[in-house]
């Protein structure tokens, strides 16, 4: 009598659907973790560009010529496959200093198109020596 008890009771188990169930969840969630990744990986290398054209830049600033020598126009140029121009012109902004003043300022912009086609643009105003006349 006990075997045909025995076969009356339920194996113990999972069901079709509930394994489908636990197998969903998991690749729901590893499709999320691989989300996240990706737009993490896609962030750092988006501001490694940023980091290398700022150092450009700074670069390009930083080997201007002297203020003596730096006349208003234009230079162009390459560098590591970067297109860089700087415009020097002089500074339009609202002057308290007095017209004694032995300095002049100049606005200089620098600005860094890379090959993906970002842009990157510094300005910052230079002093150059006044000009006897």
């Amino acid at each position: 009598m006990s075997r045909a008890t025995a076969h009356s009771t339920p194996t113990a188990g999972f069901t079709l659907i509930e394994a489908l169930v636990a197998l969903t969840i998991v690749a729901v969630s590893l499709s999320a973790i691989g989300a996240l990744v990706g737009t993490s990986v896609n962030g750092a290398r988006s501001l490694e560009r940023h980091l290398v054209e700022l150092e450009l830049a700074r670069g390009i600033a930083t080997a201007l010529p002297d203020r003596d020598q730096l006349l208003p126009g234009s230079l162009y140029g390459d560098i590591a496959g970067h297109h860089w121009r700087v415009d020097v012109s002089p500074f339009t902004g609202n002057l308290t200093a007095p017209q004694a003043s032995p300095w002049v300022p100049q606005t200089i912009a620098v600005t860094l198109a890379s090959p993906g086609g970002g842009a990157l643009q510094i300005e910052t105003v230079r002093l150059e020596r006044r000009s006897a006349r």
